[in-house]
This record gives C-alpha cells, sequence and structure tokens, in this order.
C-alpha cells in the first residue's frame, strides 16, 4: 500500500491548502473560515519521490458537544491509520495554547510526526520557526502552501523518514480509483448515513442538522473484488435560502462532483416528500449526462398512505427519470441499501456500452418505418443511418437530410425506441442529427454548346417581337 501521510492542527491553518497544494487539484474546499472541513477528504499526492496518499482533515477543537464531537472522531481515526502525521501550525497567529494542547495529545499516540509552520511566505524562516521549538516536536519546517515554498522539500524530509515500500506496493496503480458515484440530493436526506452504511464505518460526520457536510468527500470503497470512490456531496437548497458565502461554495463542489461522477445516486427524504429542488438537482444530472439511480430514503417510517402519496409525486414531479432504477431504503438501518451497488454497475455498464452501427442503422429503419418523421415545406425529413458518437452519456449520430428540422417530439420518439430497444436501464440518452451538404450548392451548371446556341435564338425570337 501507499504512505498515508495525514494533516493534523487546529482551525484555520491552511491544512486543505496545503492538501490542494500536494495533490496539485482543488478537491478540498478553501476559505478563510474556521471549521470548514468536517470529513476526512484523501488524495494522492503528486509532489515528492513518489506517490503517498495524503489525508485532509478537521481543525482540531476543544469542543466537546454537537457536530464537532463527530469531528473529533474523524480526525481520530484519521490519526490512526496515518504512516506519518503533519501537524500544521500558522507562522502569522504565532504558538498558541491550542497548539501546545494539540502537541501534547500528538506525543501521548507516538505516531512519526513533522511540525510545519504554514504561511511563512512574509517572515524570515529562522524567525517564523522560533517560538515553535518550545513545542519539543522536533526542527520545524517553514512553508507556505498559498505560495508552493519549500513543499517539495517538506515532502522529500517526510519520505527520508518512512519505511520503503515493497517492491510489489510501490507498483500499485494509484490513479485507479474504480466506478466514480456521487451521492447527492437535499439537506438531511441521509446521504452521508447512506455512505457510512455502504462503507461499514463512520467514515463521514452523519449529524441531524441540515448542512452538516459542507465540502465534497471523495471516499475509495471495494466491494466484491469491483473498486468504487464515493462522492459524499453538501445538499442544494434553493438559491434564495443560499447566503452563506461557504455555501455557495458547496453547492459549486457539488455540481462539480456531478460532472466528475460516472453514476449519481439521487437520494430523496421520503418524510419531506419529494419537492421542486429534488426535480431541479435531477434536471442538473440529466443535463451533465450522468447516469443515475434513484433512492428515496427512510421509506421504513412511512405508513401506506404516506407511501402512495411519494410514489404519486415522483410519477408526477420526476417522470422524465422513468429510465433510472428506483429503490426504496433505509440508510439507517440497512434496508434496501444492499441491492443498490448492483443497480449503480448496471447504470455504469449501460452508459459505457458499444453500440454497433448496423444494430443502430436497423432500429433507425424500423422506429422511421413505423413512424415517418414530419412533413417541412413539403418535403419529407430523411434519416439514413446511425452510429455510436460517444459514451457516458451515450450519444447516437443520425445522418440524413433536412435533420435540423427534426422537432422535439420526434426526438423524443427516437430516444424512447432507442432506450427500449437497447434496454439502456439507468443512464440518458443523446442523439446528434447531422444533414449531408449539397455538393452542387452555390455551383452554376455548365451549358452545353446546343444549349447555347438555343437560348441565342430564343434571344432573337424574343427581341423581334418587341
Amino acid at each position: 500500500m501507499l504512505p498515508v501521510i495525514t494533516l493534523v492542527g487546529r482551525p484555520n491553518v491552511g491544512k486543505s491548502t496545503l492538501f490542494n497544494r500536494l495533490t496539485r487539484t482543488r478537491d478540498a474546499l478553501v476559505a478563510d473560515f474556521p471549521g470548514l472541513t468536517r470529513d476526512r477528504q484523501y488524495g494522492v499526492g503528486r509532489i515528492g519521490p513518489g506517490p503517498y496518499v495524503i489525508v485532509d482533515t478537521g481543525g482540531i477543537a476543544t469542543a466537546t458537544e454537537g457536530v464537532e464531537t463527530l469531528m473529533e472522531r474523524q480526525v481520530q481515526l484519521a490519526i490512526e491509520e496515518a504512516d506519518h502525521l503533519l501537524f500544521v501550525v500558522d507562522a502569522r497567529d504565532g504558538c498558541t495554547p491550542e497548539d501546545i494542547a494539540i502537541a501534547e495529545r500528538l506525543r501521548r499516540i507516538g505516531k512519526p510526526m513533522t511540525l510545519v509552520v504554514n504561511k511563512s511566505d512574509t517572515f524570515d524562516p529562522l524567525l517564523a520557526t522560533a517560538e515553535f521549538h518550545a513545542l519539543g516536536l522536533g526542527e520545524p519546517r517553514a512553508v507556505s502552501a498559498t505560495q508552493g515554498m519549500a513543499i517539495r522539500p517538506l515532502v522529500e524530509h517526510v519520505f527520508a523518514l518512512l519505511p520503503e515500500p515493497a517492491e510489489e506496493e510501490a507498483a500499485e496503480e494509484d490513479d485507479e480509483r474504480g466506478v466514480k458515484v456521487a451521492i447527492v440530493g437535499r439537506p438531511n436526506a441521509g446521504k452521508s448515513t447512506l455512505i457510512n452504511r455502504l462503507v461499514g464505518e463512520e467514515r463521514v460526520v452523519a449529524f441531524d442538522s441540515p448542512g452538516t457536510t459542507r465540502d465534497s468527500v471523495f471516499i475509495p470503497f471495494e466491494r466484491d473484488g469491483r473498486r468504487y470512490t464515493l462522492i459524499d456531496t453538501a445538499g442544494l437548497r434553493r438559491r434564495a435560502k443560499v447566503k452563506e458565502a461557504i455555501e455557495k461554495f458547496s453547492v459549486i463542489k457539488t455540481l462539480q462532483a456531478i460532472e466528475a461522477a460516472n453514476v449519481v445516486v439521487l437520494v430523496i427524504d421520503a418524510h419531506a416528500g419529494i419537492g421542486e429542488q429534488d426535480a431541479t438537482l435531477a434536471g442538473h444530472v440529466i443535463d451533465s449526462g450522468r447516469a443515475v439511480v434513484v433512492a428515496i430514503n427512510k421509506w421504513d417510517g412511512l405508513d401506506a398512505e404516506a407511501r402512495e402519496q411519494v410514489k404519486a409525486q415522483f410519477t408526477r414531479k420526476l417522470g422524465f427519470l422513468d429510465f433510472a432504477k428506483l429503490h426504496r431504503i433505509s440508510a439507517l438501518h440497512g434496508s434496501g441499501v444492499g441491492l443498490l451497488l448492483d443497480d449503480v454497475d448496471l447504470a455504469y455498464a449501460n452508459a459505457t456500452r458499444n453500440l454497433s452501427t448496423p444494430e443502430l442503422t436497423r432500429l433507425l429503419e424500423a422506429a422511421v418505418q413505423e413512424h415517418q418523421p414530419p412533413l417541412v415545406r413539403g418535403r419529407r425529413i430523411k434519416l439514413r443511418y446511425a452510429h455510436q458518437g460517444g459514451r457516458n452519456p451515450p450519444v447516437v449520430v443520425i445522418h440524413g437530410n433536412q435533420t435540423e428540422e427534426t422537432p422535439a417530439s420526434y426526438k423524443r420518439y427516437l430516444i424512447n425506441r432507442f432506450r427500449r430497444e437497447l434496454d439502456l436501464l439507468g443512464t440518458p440518452l443523446r442523439l446528434e442529427f447531422k444533414s449531408g451538404g449539397n455538393p452542387y450548392e452555390g455551383k452554376r451548371n455548365p451549358l452545353t454548346p446546343r444549349q447555347i446556341k438555343s437560348r441565342q435564338r430564343l434571344k432573337k425570337f424574343t427581341s423581334r417581337k418587341r
């Protein structure tokens, strides 16, 4: 396995910025706001002599109740699985009492550790690290995660302290993340609880309060030898209710997670009913072309009448998701969750299928024969043949004449026909139309000598009549 390096420290010292710098990504949400990170965020380090797993954690605080207690649990789990700790402090704030308390706690754990003095770009390195010698954690390393100052020497120093990995472990493909599955939905729909149920541990903070998850958290996961990456996302609310800047960034990260995913699991709170925001979120998923599986959560707590109401709401508001597999689950108790990943695999397989040109052309001819395209200015739209133009989502390219005049109703007819005949469950289908150009457009036909003489005789005849 790759070595695991975990970032720890009090809130707002720049751990997420350092995480983004080491992974060369923007996976971790960054803002000048303490307590922003709540869950463990994993990434593959790209700076240094070799690959490694870098773990971002929430800030270690003194609070012992509410969601902060669950955050502390996430930090503790990240520390336990680490091979090396990077204790990050803030050069601008100096050595605070919170830093001293955290240092004492980490010293008792006994993990190999390096003290990282962040935000040192405006100080002399010796002055920036001087007072942190009092923590008794060895030589402090002055860096700037924002500017990238002294980052590579820091990683080289850490690698010098790590045990040598076995040859087969070093050759492991770290980029293979498997099927990326984004869990999306409104706040407090049970997304984090569902991920914890799938993984089998308290992997992300699940708290009975809307807005607990703020960032998009990527979670590697394996079941029956098949790899997945689960993406926990922040719940999306109506724009009018999004007031905090942090929540606006969370919305952006959620939409980016949808784009990055192969399959999206849309989690709906059965107790709250199916609202317009669920339909809007489903529309974002369809527009992005992602395969989708619908999970109606908290189903076990509904009586018969409430269940019928939810079914009617789904048909009325989410009827355009008729191609998606529907699961009625309880993430808290686990009922119905076991079959969820089976349909995720099915949706991904259909979204990435290879469709043969002869089969698509045969289906197109059968559809046209059963229901002809309409007339446009007295001329029939002609659809000649079809072939595959892309995957995830599947794209079918149809060639013919006047295809740009094809009405939306006929396009929906073709989409439904292709999806039904090809059994493309779980994935949207896109059509692209291409019209053949007229090779003689803009060209004049040269006249033959006989035609020229006939035209001259006609001109003489008409001139005599005048």
